[in-house]
């Protein structure tokens, strides 16, 4: 009887192991957010996956629109962002991206996404925060470059871009 009970727990416990691998990956998958020990602590509070796609499309559309229209680069190098971290046509989020990226998203938000990870930050530890700060805001600012500048001369990336990146990193820090 004892035998049968440890190895109930025991097969429990790889199924759990298991179970929590692949909702590692495919959170990854989802949000493009590379660390570990985000994703686990995102699983671990139940955030939903979906949640996690729109977490971090939100910052790539932002900055496209930040001059006030999504240039065929920046549409580019937003659906090049999506990709590097597994949104694809036929996944959670995409139709909302190519929403997006067709008709400006509604004003708040930026401020709606910016409430959002004021909220989960206290949650994290302070290198569970810096690594997603980085992964979100990395791929925001390979939108920003994506154009501007003069003849390769000045930068890349305009004032109003600029400000967004600044309130997005903001959001980590309040």
């Amino acid at each position: 009887m004892f035998f049968r009970t440890a190895d109930h727990v025991l097969v429990e416990k790889k199924r759990q192991l298991e179970k929590t691998g692949r909702s590692l990956a495919t959170a990854a998958k989802v949000s493009g957010i590379s660390s570990e020990a985000v994703l686990r602590k995102l699983i671990e509070m139940n955030v939903q996956l979906d949640v996690l796609a729109t977490l971090s499309i939100i910052p790539l559309i932002e900055v496209a629109w930040a001059d006030g229209k999504v240039d065929e680069r920046e549409r580019d190098a937003v659906l090049k962002g999506a990709e590097s971290f597994g949104l694809f046509k036929d996944q959670i989020g995409f139709s909302l991206l190519e929403q997006w990226l067709g008709h400006r998203p509604p004003v708040g938000l930026l401020e709606s996404w910016i409430y959002y990870i004021r909220g989960l930050c206290p949650l994290l530890s302070g290198a569970e925060r810096e690594m997603l700060k980085a992964d979100l805001t990395q791929r925001a600012r390979a939108v920003a470059e994506a154009t501007g500048g003069l003849i390769g001369k000045g930068s890349k990336i305009s004032l109003r871009e600029h400000d967004v990146l600044a309130k997005l990193e903001s959001a980590f820090e309040g």
